[in-house]
């Protein structure tokens, strides 16, 4: 599965059940290192590095996301094979 499916399926999830999230695009104008989705769960900070399959996180979005943890977000680096425990995480953030 590619990135961009993986995105689409991850989307699809969080619409599903009424989260509010947004898309960050990379580029000139945007700071580096920024997980792809950031996310609003039951008033839980949840940010989301998606890789595919065969995807590896640059160091800074390593780093990003362990300093979203150390603040009390949720930060995580999502790969396909980990949909289903991402949907459990989710779903146990929303009965809070």
């Amino acid at each position: 599965m590619t990135e961009k499916q993986f995105e689409t399926k991850v989307k699809q999830f969080l619409k599903s059940h009424n989260i509010w999230f947004t898309k960050i695009w990379g580029g000139g104008f945007q700071k580096a290192g920024i997980p792809d989705i950031l996310a609003c769960v039951n008033g839980h900070f949840v940010a989301i590095e998606l890789k595919g399959s065969n995807g590896k996180p640059t160091e800074l979005q390593k780093y990003n996301i362990r300093r979203i943890n150390e603040c009390n977000g949720v930060g995580i680096i999502l790969y396909p094979k980990d949909f289903e425990r991402f949907k459990k995480l989710i779903l146990d953030l929303l009965r809070r």
